[in-house]
This record gives C-alpha cells, sequence and structure tokens, in this order.
C-alpha cells in the first residue's frame, strides 16, 4: 500500500511539473509519415486546441515552421509587410514623399530631399523639422515610425507643418505621395583631379544603369580613375551583381557561376558585352559588411584582373536566395543554390549562424597580424596573380578602418549612453551654424566656439564630461561635427568629401592610384598577393 502511494505521489509531481496529462487512448494511430503526419497533427490542432485559432492559421504556423526547420537564417516565409520591404530593397520603389530623414531632438529632420521628388518641388530644405503630419504631431517617433508615417500608396495626400530654423511661423506643405525611386548608386564626385568615386549601397534592379551613369559623368569632368565603394553593401539581386560586373569586363569573361540541387540552379554567367570603360583604372573598397551581390562584383573584377581590391576581408555570403511571390502579398525566400567566383572561390564563410558570420569578419577586419593569411587556401587570377578564398574576398592590399586612440575611445565609452543627446547636440549646432551663415567655406575649420556650443547643449541635458575626456575626444568631437555641418550647409557632397579625407581607406587607394595611372600599375603594386598595411 505504501509503495502504491508512493507511485501516485511521483506520477503527481511530473504532471505537476510536466501539465496536466490527459491520454486519449480510444484509437492509437498507425505510424504516420509524410502527408498524412501533418493532416493529422493540424486536425487535432484544429479540433482540440485550448483556444479558438483563425481558419487557415494553422496551415500558416506548419508553413512558417517548415521554413524555420531548415536552420538556415536565409530562407523565410516573408509575411506581408517583410516581402514589401524586401520588394522595396530589390526594386528601390516605395511609395512616398522623397526625403532622406532622421530623428534628432525628438523630431523628423529633414537630411535632404531628393532630387525630382514631391518634397523637392515644394521647396522642403534641409534641417527643416517635421512637428505634424496629417494633424498628428510625430514628436518621439522612432525612425521606423518616422519612416512608415511619411511613407504609404502613390496619389494619397499628406500635409506637413515644418519648422525651418529662423522662422517663427511654422510651415504648411500640402503634397501627394508618388513612387519613389531609392537610388542604390549614390551621387558620384571628384576626390583629387582626375580620381572619381562612387558608393553603391545595396545591388538592386537599377544598379547598373545608375552606375554606368554616375561614371559616365564623372569621365565628364575629367575623371581617370575610379574608387567604387562596395563597403556595408547587404548585396541584393545576383543578376544585376553580374550586370554591374559586366560593364568592366570583356565579353566571355567568367563572372559568376551558380551550383545547386535542381539543374535550374547551375548555370555560369559570363559577359555578354564588351566593357565600357576598357582603360579606367578601378580600385574597389570592401569591409566586413558587403556581401551577397555585392561580393560578386568585388570577386568577379578581382579575378578577372579588372580591379584592385583594398578594404577588409568581407561578409562571406556566398548562398542564392530564390524568391517566389505568392498572391496574397506573401512570398518564400529559400536558399536554392552557393556560387563562386571565376577562379573557383566560394564565398560563404563556415559558421553555424548568421551572427556567427558577422562575428568571424568583424575578428578577421581587426587582425593586426597578417600570418593568418598563410593558413587561408590560395586560388590564382586570369593572370596567375595569386588571391585568397576560404569564405569572403580578401582585399589585395587588407587596411584597417580608422581606430580610436585610447583617450578617444574613452570619450566615446563617457557618451555612449548618451548617443542620441550627443547626435543632437551636433545637429542643432550644425542648424545653427546654417542660419547664422557661420561658415562659407566647405574646407572650414571647427572652431572653440563651435566645440563648446555642442558641449553646452549636451550639458544642458545633464550630460556632463570631464576636462580630460573633452581633451581626449576633442578630434573625434570636431570630426562629427564637421561632417554634420557640411551635410547642413553645403550638402551631401560636401560631406562626403570631407568624410573620404579622414577615411584611412580611401587615403590607400588615392596613393595606389598615385604610384600607378593604368590599371597594369595598380595591380603590379599588389603582384606579391594580399597584404597589410
Amino acid at each position: 500500500m505504501k509503495q502504491r502511494w508512493g507511485v501516485i505521489v511521483a506520477i503527481a509531481v511530473v504532471s505537476f511539473f510536466s501539465g496536466g496529462w490527459l491520454l486519449r487512448g480510444a484509437r492509437v494511430h498507425a505510424a504516420l509519415r509524410g502527408p498524412e503526419l501533418l493532416q493529422t497533427v493540424l486536425g487535432y490542432m484544429s479540433q482540440y486546441y485550448v483556444d479558438s485559432l483563425p481558419p487557415d492559421s494553422l496551415y500558416d504556423l506548419a508553413a512558417t515552421g517548415a521554413v524555420r526547420g531548415l536552420n538556415d537564417p536565409y530562407s523565410t516565409l516573408e509575411q506581408v509587410d517583410d516581402f514589401r520591404a524586401l520588394n522595396e530593397v530589390t526594386t528601390g520603389n516605395y511609395g512616398g514623399l522623397g526625403m532622406q530623414i532622421d530623428v534628432r531632438g525628438g523630431w523628423i529632420t529633414v537630411v535632404a530631399p531628393l532630387p525630382q521628388t514631391p518634397a523637392e518641388r515644394a521647396g522642403i530644405e534641409p534641417g527643416d523639422q517635421i512637428e505634424e503630419v496629417n494633424g498628428q504631431s510625430v514628436q518621439g517617433f522612432s525612425q521606423d515610425k518616422s519612416v512608415k508615417t511619411l511613407r504609404g500608396p502613390a496619389g494619397t495626400k499628406v500635409e506637413l507643418k515644418v519648422r525651418r530654423p529662423g522662422l517663427a511661423q511654422l510651415m504648411t506643405f500640402s503634397l501627394v505621395r508618388e513612387v519613389i525611386h531609392n537610388r542604390s548608386t549614390q551621387p558620384g564626385t571628384m576626390l583629387d583631379k582626375d580620381v572619381g568615386y562612387v558608393s553603391l549601397s545595396t545591388v538592386s534592379d537599377s544598379s547598373a544603369s545608375e552606375l554606368r551613369g554616375e561614371i559616365t559623368g564623372l569621365l565628364k569632368q575629367g575623371m581617370k580613375g575610379l574608387i567604387l565603394d562596395l563597403r556595408t553593401n547587404p548585396g541584393g539581386l545576383l543578376t544585376q551583381g553580374v550586370s554591374v560586373s559586366d560593364l568592366f569586363l570583356d565579353p566571355g569573361r567568367k563572372i559568376v557561376e551558380t551550383r545547386g540541387r535542381m539543374p535550374d540552379m547551375n548555370h555560369q554567367f559570363t559577359d555578354q558585352t564588351p566593357q565600357v570603360w576598357p582603360t579606367l583604372p578601378v580600385v574597389v573598397l570592401v569591409d566586413e559588411f558587403t556581401a551577397s551581390a555585392a561580393e560578386i562584383i568585388a570577386g568577379a573584377l578581382q579575378d578577372n584582373d579588372r580591379a584592385v581590391i583594398v578594404g577588409t576581408a568581407t561578409f562571406g555570403k556566398g548562398l542564392v536566395q530564390t524568391l517566389w511571390p505568392f498572391g496574397d502579398g506573401k512570398g518564400l525566400k529559400l536558399t536554392t543554390g552557393r556560387w563562386y567566383t571565376p577562379s573557383g572561390r566560394t564565398i560563404q564563410r563556415t559558421a553555424k549562424s548568421q551572427d556567427e558570420q558577422q562575428r568571424l569578419a568583424i575578428a578577421e577586419a581587426s587582425h593586426d597580424d597578417w600570418r593568418w593569411l598563410d593558413s587561408l587556401p590560395s586560388f590564382k587570377t586570369v593572370s596567375g596573380r595569386m588571391v585568397k578564398g576560404g569564405g569572403g574576398i580578401v582585399p589585395d592590399r587588407i587596411v584597417r578602418a580608422d581606430t580610436l586612440t585610447a583617450a578617444e575611445r574613452d570619450f566615446a565609452k563617457a557618451i555612449a549612453p548618451d548617443a542620441a543627446i550627443f547626435r543632437d547636440a551636433l545637429v542643432a549646432e550644425a542648424l545653427d551654424v546654417k542660419q547664422k551663415h557661420g561658415v562659407s567655406d566647405p574646407d572650414f575649420p571647427v572652431s572653440a566656439g563651435m566645440r563648446q556650443d555642442v558641449l553646452n547643449r549636451m550639458k544642458a541635458k545633464n550630460v556632463n564630461l570631464t576636462p580630460e575626456q573633452i581633451a581626449g575626444g576633442g578630434r573625434l568631437l570636431d570630426q562629427q561635427l564637421s561632417y554634420e555641418v557640411e551635410r547642413y550647409v553645403f550638402g551631401r557632397a560636401a560631406e562626403l568629401r570631407r568624410r573620404t579625407r579622414d577615411d584611412a581607406q580611401v587615403r590607400v587607394a588615392l596613393d595606389l592610384f598615385r604610384n600607378g595611372a593604368t590599371q597594369a600599375a595598380l595591380l603590379a603594386q599588389v603582384a606579391g598577393g594580399p597584404s597589410g598595411k
């Protein structure tokens, strides 16, 4: 009897910790597999689950779970909002007003109106602060909420209440949303008397045509060498990665090869048209955030000896995703293959997750000892030049981004908890300089007064720094303030030129051009294989 009670107590304890189990013994199913297993499980869930479920929701859950069960971070069942955002990235199109914005001081602040958009035509200016949208205050909106509030279907009307620096009264703007094309290629600029610079921020369905237009414009300004910046480019469409590469290569040259389980996923992409600028020497900038289709471009130009690659090893995403859109606004993004550079390198970095991939890439970018290169497998370009594989595109000239001094790190650590207040203070000072016409030359120095104004604005928000922290972070503060003033007073092109002057990787690219005016001369400088600087 005592033993029986012991068994009952044990069962009760197990039930307490594992839930109240109810065994339905009326029917024992035979072994179920495939569709029968799925249908049986869904049937019981639909009939007996404790809470009622919306129609078809179980099928959504099952489909989502099936894709998630692949343990592939790049394969997902995209819901309506996510699939719409993905389409915006790949097409560059969205319904909106056409302005770059940032949230500063709790308000939506216009960084710049985009050319030929409702915002530009209405007279919206950099530095304008949007306080109301359709009668609703936007104070305290996050960046994401601000973007969603301003965007909407083309043809819908929007009324903005805007505060412009120097004017006491709010300004009212009535605009109609249009389809806005968010360019993947940023406006090109001349960094030196004969070296041009173009940044490709994503690889969307108009990247090749946009890039061709920007390079053509720079050639008219006297460009004799191109710096193509792919840093922080997360990639995009494989076909456009091929099209961008095609601009620089000769017919028949290999660009990328894809290999998958299904025969239609196996394809070798080669150049189809004569290159547009056969005598234009090219340096490509990459970093640990360069990924996917952007790595296709870098790998194709490196393996074909068409560009010298400068920067840090790239992210290492060498997988092909295929998109299947569904009629209800959802879509399936599924990994269907791997891609390889012309020399046979697989760019996929070996890692258990996307986060681990990023950690490995960041760690690689911070190496001081370049002997880690020796452990990587070697490959040959079309001319026999050595390049490295093993995950990501390893640059021909490895250059770490600028690092902070110990004193600057202390300053950055001190302001980190109040980073938003610091950014607000920089923007407020830049707008004040603009209103008062405080600078007239894009090469202006940051004055002691401008610097002190920023510190005073931070102090007013109870952010107090020690004299040692201020002294140690002086260069960093001046640098960040100068960028904001350039942006709001002289425009994004002036800001870009100022930033590139402080950019170690751009400086190395410019030095390569100064030491060799042709592609052959650039390649000769890196003939010994990848090296650090």
